[in-house]
């Protein structure tokens, strides 16, 4: 495919990307992936969160080792429970980046989340889950899905209401977000009220017209997107046997799932698969509230959470919340 002409940047976020991309470049490869786990790019003050993520005493943190699935490793999860909650509340259950290679569950996006969830009066679950390419699917998502069953079993001391509680994830754990909510659905696990997906990995082809668009450009192109894939996949990626539980864009029939809300920036590689997934989501008679970003590079909002097109994006989603949880 010739490469077509991509829409333009959001001029506050292309200043704000020539900043990033001195730290996280547009092409990333299996080689520099090791590279950035040695030069410790995860503890880089743009990626790592802040030490007291207790936002001065509203949320008590405790830190968890979850029976993980058979036969493999602990799952590592961290719960912040309101400290003036009588009742159970709510509960967001996260599922963290960095394209199934990177990242932690104490990543920077969590002073955002935070704040949502205090906003909300709920509970703000992290999990940690073991990173491709060392342990490739399934893996990562039966780590997740380990982590919600744990959450849903533990829900009284947890002070969680199990009737209420959403999955939640960005770019790789936004993937893994929607592919838990299909493993929930379909092995009759936990009830999940509804999935937040944030411009979500959902489609190991990486053959749309916006994966072309943004080769060499912005965080996250199509050579980054290939590495990730690949290292999640191995030479399965792309070809006729990837599982939906993997590659959500897989799934042939997304009807039965809860209530989901996407966004996805105009100018990243996701757009045009995120657009896709919402619509199936309709045709299958199902919720979906779908935002896209005009300018909004890959996690333009985490990035660059001060930027105005950001300050809009992630103020969209507490009203959804709100609804969905009858807060």
């Amino acid at each position: 495919m010739t490469t077509p002409v991509r829409p333009p940047f959001d001029p506050e976020l292309a200043a704000a990307l020539a900043v990033i991309n001195d730290q996280i470049p547009p092409s990333i490869t299996a080689e520099m992936v090791q590279q950035m786990r040695a030069a410790g790019m995860d503890d880089s003050p743009m990626l790592q969160a802040p030490d007291d993520l207790t936002l001065g005493g509203a949320f008590a943190e405790e830190a968890h080792e979850i029976p993980g699935p058979e036969g493999a490793p602990d799952v590592p999860v961290i719960v912040w429970r309101p400290t003036d909650a009588p009742a159970p509340t709510a509960a967001l259950y996260w599922i963290h980046g960095g394209g199934m290679m990177l990242g932690s569950h104490r990543g920077y996006e969590l002073p955002t989340l935070l704040e949502t969830a205090r906003e909300l009066g709920a509970t703000l679950v992290s999990v940690g889950y073991r990173l491709a390419p060392e342990n490739p699917h399934p893996a990562p998502v039966e780590d997740c899905y380990a982590g919600l069953v744990w959450v849903a079993e533990n829900a009284e001391k947890l002070n969680i209401d199990p009737d209420r509680v959403v999955v939640a994830g960005g770019s790789a754990g936004g993937g893994l977000a929607a592919a838990t909510a299909l493993l929930a659905r379909d092995r009759g696990g936990p009830r999940l009220v509804g999935q937040l997906l944030l411009c979500p990995m959902l489609d190991d082809r990486n053959d749309s017209v916006s994966a072309h668009q943004m080769a060499g450009v912005g965080v996250w192109d199509r050579v980054s997107n290939e590495t990730g894939w690949t290292a999640l996949l191995g030479k399965g990626r792309g070809g006729p046997d990837v599982s939906p539980y993997a590659a959500p864009a897989r799934a042939e029939d997304l009807s039965g799932l809860p209530p989901a809300f996407l966004d996805v920036g105009s100018a990243e590689t996701f757009r045009d698969e995120v657009v896709e997934y919402a619509s199936r989501i309709w045709a299958a008679g199902g919720s979906a509230e779908l935002h896209v970003w005009p300018g909004g590079f890959h996690g333009f909002d985490g990035f660059a959470p001060q930027a105005a097109l950001s300050v809009s994006a992630i103020s969209q989603r507490l009203p959804w919340l709100r609804r969905i949880l009858g807060s």
